[in-house]
């Protein structure tokens, strides 16, 4: 049960007292060394209880006592349930009083009202991140919105340092470290919502500036077909993770998607009768049922030490966050080719690339080929709006670009109030699957060229990124323009 405090942050502060936690009646009070005895006998008059008193150096009391008043809105839990639907941001940052200790202001601080709306308005715009930037003369909050960043509010320069503060507070950060990057985890519930926050803070010219990537657990996102797969790949994906052994590769660059992906086909396993393991830096997503291990390179835990702690485990499923070295790629290897199925992302540009990645990091070809069963390569691309994407009559190049024989009509994006007059509204995948079969492990064997392999997989029917995008131009769901950008070729 939650300890009602009795002492307010300006008493405490001032008097050097406060009371922290009861135990079988028992009130635990944190003394400043030095402190008049006046404020304890006050305190002990208001409590109307034993107390059990601990004496603290004034330094120490003074970070225990920021620390416990911090927290003090959010026990990462229920976030923001509060906050209007209408809330005016820009007004809420400028309403901020500038007074030396936002703390001694009502309801614990409004700093932390700010932070809570922020959170809770990226998770109504649908942002993956939330930019606190500072600057010679202002700071920044900007949210990264279907992969493009925007500008929110900017609040008071002199208060920046205050804002990272409490974020850092809320994700167990070192509040006195500001010459050094940190990274963090805020674990709530946003509006009813579980989320995951994952904090990163780096020091610049101007001061710390901060990342939250926000994981909205209940978002919908863990499943393959809500991805944006659809029949043959999504068909062959789910035969594949159901191999009892050998390597699926997922390629793409920063974020195009690939732990995601990874998390889907993991959650589309059954966890109660398969032993399923991760290794990943960070964690992204809590799994249920699944064994999940964090890299931490401080102290030597790497994914090649972790994986092979993992195969001691009894694993059926070992997913590894990425292959970064040889090292682990050799152990992806061996315990594919030990009866364990390999989940695991690596940087290249196509499916067949990856082939050649691996061949380069040093495996030898005839061990890859025994091992890999699978390669999809995918991108992110912005959805067309539903409520203001607008239909037009493509031109003769844009027929072309598209193979369309017959015009027929398109979609071009607008902007409305429904979509931040972006004229884009969420984001889905457009996928690339090489499934190896006895002719691609030959060729990957014989030390075939990615052109080669890409060849023979089109006369197997595997479809490009470029033209499963168009697809998805064809069947109203993105932009033309869309699809050639993040389809960029070389």
């Amino acid at each position: 049960m939650t300890y009602a405090r009795v002492t307010t942050y300006s008493f405490a502060r001032n008097r050097g007292v406060v009371d922290i936690a009861e135990h079988d009646g028992t009130v635990s009070v944190l003394l400043r060394e030095g402190a008049d005895l006046a404020g304890l006998m006050e305190l002990r008059r208001n409590l109307g209880r034993p107390v059990q008193v601990e004496t603290m150096p004034s330094s120490a009391f003074d970070a225990r006592l920021a620390q416990l008043f911090a927290r003090s809105d959010s026990h990462s839990a229920d976030v923001a349930e509060d906050v209007a639907a209408d809330l005016d941001l820009s007004r809420l940052a400028q309403d901020l009083p500038a007074i030396e200790d936002l703390l001694e202001a009502e309801d614990d601080a409004p700093i932390i009202r700010l932070i809570n709306a922020l959170l809770t308005e990226a998770l109504r715009e649908g942002a993956s991140d939330i930019h606190i930037e500072p600057f010679e003369t202002r700071s920044v909050v900007r949210f990264r919105i279907d992969g493009k960043l925007k500008d929110v509010i900017e609040p008071k320069r002199q208060l920046h340092a205050a804002i990272v503060s409490r974020i850092k507070v809320m994700a167990n950060l070192d509040i006195s470290e500001k010459r050094l990057p940190q990274d963090g985890r805020i674990t709530l519930r946003i509006a009813g919502r579980p989320v995951d926050v994952r904090v990163s803070t780096l020091p610049t010219g101007h001061g710390e500036r901060a990342v939250l990537r926000l994981l909205d657990k209940s978002a919908g996102r863990l499943d393959l077909e809500k991805l944006g797969m659809v029949g043959h790949t999504l068909n062959t994906m789910h035969n594949l993770i159901a191999q009892p052994h050998g390597i699926v590769l997922v390629t793409g660059p920063t974020g195009s998607g690939k732990t995601t992906t990874l998390y889907a086909a993991l959650a589309a396993m059954d966890a109660t009768s398969t032993n399923i393991m991760t290794v990943e830096d960070p964690i992204e997503y809590d799994l249920d049922g699944v064994g999940q291990t964090q890299v931490n390179a401080r102290i030597e835990m790497t994914f090649s030490r972790a994986l092979r702690a993992i195969l001691r485990q009894d694993p059926d499923v070992i997913m590894i966050g990425e292959i970064r070295d040889l090292e682990t790629a050799q152990i992806a290897v061996q315990a594919s080719l030990t009866g364990h199925l390999v989940l695991a992302t690596i940087h290249t540009n196509d499916a067949p690339g990856a082939v050649t990645r691996m061949v380069d990091m040093g495996i030898e070809p005839f061990l890859l080929a025994s091992s890999l069963i699978g390669v999809l390569a995918q991108r992110l691309f912005r959805q067309l709006c539903p409520a203001c994407k607008q239909p037009y009559t493509p031109d003769q190049v844009e027929m072309a670009t598209l193979g369309m024989s017959e015009p027929r009509p398109l979609y071009r994006a607008v902007g409305c109030d429904h979509c931040n007059q972006l004229g884009y509204k969420g984001r889905a995948g457009v996928y690339e699957l090489l499934s190896v079969d006895d002719e691609v492990r030959r060729l990957i064997h014989d030390g075939a060229s990615e052109a080669r392999i890409r060849d023979y997989a089109n006369t197997r029917g595997m479809t490009s990124l470029r033209d499963d995008g168009i697809t998805q131009v064809i069947a109203g769901r993105t932009t033309l323009e869309e699809i050639l950008r993040v389809t960029r070729e070389g």
